[in-house]
């Protein structure tokens, strides 16, 4: 019987000095400390029978990518499916009161209610579902 170990690896730190919620946009690569991380994580997979490396087309990911892919002499296969979930707080800044704004919270909550997420959430303090926490 043949055997598959599938490795994930969440790409390492970004360099991003505005504290921008990034989402999908592009332009967001890779710290010093992030390239250092990609490198330790492809160091930390030897031994083990890498055949395939996949990749979002983010290019956080590509990069984390890279060094897995060099150390096992694959290429980086980029998957268009592995992709961020949409964010409507994408490109707001971190702190800048994004949160505290009823127009994006209500999307969010809106979406959570309608896509099938938790039944208590946007119900208000104590009005979970049955079973739910308040």
């Amino acid at each position: 019987m043949t055997r598959t170990i599938v490795h994930l690896l969440r790409h390492g730190e970004v360099f991003n000095p505005r504290h921008v919620l990034y989402g999908r946009l592009p332009g967001f690569h890779l710290s010093e400390a992030g390239l250092l991380m990609a490198k330790r994580a492809a160091e930390a997979l030897t031994g083990h029978d890498v055949v395939l490396v996949l990749s979002s087309p983010l290019e956080r990911a590509r990069e984390t990518a890279e060094p897995v892919a060099a150390r096992f002499g694959v290429p980086v296969e980029i998957d268009e499916r592995l992709i961020e979930a949409t964010n409507a707080f994408e490109g707001q800044r971190v702190g800048d009161g994004a949160l505290r704004r009823p127009q994006p919270v209500a999307a969010v909550l809106g979406r959570a209610v309608r896509g099938g997420g938790r039944p208590d959430v946007g119900r208000g303090p104590g009005r979970a579902a049955a079973g739910g926490r308040p």
